[in-house]
């Protein structure tokens, strides 16, 4: 007993815990601030087109840095300043509360996504690589993911507590995003923390040029790419399905948004559980690759999402929901955690940056594909494109089997 509770209390667990709860008050601080920011914009007398542009403007730069991002703190060892500055930069939503200013809150918000981007390939990098013996790649990203969620449930509340004591004057979201200040502060004291307790650990091996040049991101890693590429790309999320809800008056806006937290707990469940499944797999398979083949549920669970989601019965949609948060929980979770697996630690920053960019490509596609389909008025052609694409990620799921299992 007193072993095991000292295993639960090593380093490797200590900064796994660590990076949760910063994750945690990272989404308190912007998923906080994207609850309110378009009522706050349009409080402000901002144009839909002005907010819609410059929100997917910022998510477009939030995935496609992160190729550079990568690729940077990896030739140049520079993962921890990466992490400093990108988690630096999540000042600027505290920061929104003092302006009432168009352009000053529009470079705001690219600067807050441009700081996600500097520091997810450097933060995944560590997380993977300090977690890969004595927690579980798997089981350290599940923590993670959860304690995600817990953030971006809390992030709202202090919002909703500013509201119902104080109104919905410009004042109080002003006051609400100044509260901010309080997560962002904690936020770089427990960032502090973590890297003392990496380096006085000892707890990440050191990149040499010659190693950076050896290693080389093989076969595998763009076999997997692909996989996810498709499998994302087919993936319905929540926008179009809260939009079919909304538009055919199936449910109250209360409830669409009350769905969403459901789905979001179903998230967080999914990724401790399914985060632990990847890593026990990977030991009884005795290969490091092993894991990934519980990725073969992915494409058909995700292929049944729109039969639900968007259809007309209430019940089926309440299901379609459930699947939808345990698709989502997957994607944060494995599909993250394998990219250690697959890539030398030399060249992780580096993929991490290559697949981010590629999974927002698809998602990008994709949503926008599903989107204009819908518009058309052919359900059956959604059904088709998710269909097609699913079947696509399994051939390649096939494929990176056979290059995983000689």
């Amino acid at each position: 007993m007193k072993e095991e509770k000292n295993k639960f209390l090593n380093p490797p667990v200590k900064v796994v815990i660590i990076f949760g709860i910063i994750s945690l008050l990272g989404d308190v601080i912007y998923e906080g601030a994207r609850s309110a920011n378009s009522q706050y914009f349009s409080l402000l007398g901002i144009s839909a087109a002005n907010i819609g542009f410059y929100f997917g403007l910022g998510e477009f730069w939030g995935y496609f840095l992160r190729l550079f991002a990568g690729l940077v703190s990896d030739i140049y060892h520079m993962h921890w300043p990466f992490i400093f500055i990108g988690y630096g930069f999540l000042i600027v939503v505290p920061l929104m509360g003092t302006t009432s200013s168009w352009g000053v809150l529009a470079s705001l918000m690219l600067l807050e996504r441009i700081g996600k981007a500097l520091r997810n390939p450097s933060k995944d990098t560590l997380l993977s690589t300090v977690s890969e013996h004595e927690v579980g790649i798997g089981f350290a990203f599940g923590i993670q993911e959860a304690l995600d969620q817990l953030g971006a449930f809390l992030g709202p509340i202090i919002f909703t507590l500013v509201f119902y004591f104080s109104g919905h004057g410009l004042a109080s979201y002003q006051f609400a995003y100044k509260l901010l200040f309080i997560p962002f502060i904690l936020l770089m004291v427990f960032l502090y923390f973590a890297y003392k307790k990496i380096k006085d650990e000892n707890l990440i091996e050191r990149i040499d040029g010659k190693k950076f040049s050896r290693d080389k991101i093989g076969k595998v890693f763009w076999i997997y790419c692909a996989f996810s590429f498709f499998s994302s790309i087919g993936f319905i999320n929540f926008s179009i399905i809260a939009y079919h809800l909304k538009v055919k008056g199936l449910m109250t806006d209360g409830n669409i948004t009350l769905l969403y937290s459901l789905a979001m707990i179903v998230d967080a469940i999914t990724a401790l559980i399914i985060g632990k499944a990847y890593d026990i797999l990977k030991i009884k398979r005795k290969n490091k690759m092993g894991g990934i083949l519980i990725m073969a549920l992915i494409p058909f669970v995700t292929a049944i999402i729109p039969f639900f989601t968007l259809s007309f019965n209430k019940s089926l949609i309440i299901f379609g929901l459930l699947i939808f948060g345990l698709v989502i929980g997957s994607h944060e979770t494995i599909i993250r955690s394998a990219i250690a697996d697959i890539t030398p630690f030399s060249k992780r920053g580096t993929a991490y940056g290559i697949f981010n960019g590629i999974y927002g490509l698809a998602f990008l596609i994709g949503s926008s594909l599903v989107g204009a389909l819908y518009d058309f008025g052919n359900m059956n052609l959604i059904f088709i494109f998710v269909l097609a694409a699913q079947i696509i990620s399994l051939y390649l799921f096939y494929m990176l089997r056979k290059n995983i299992i000689k």
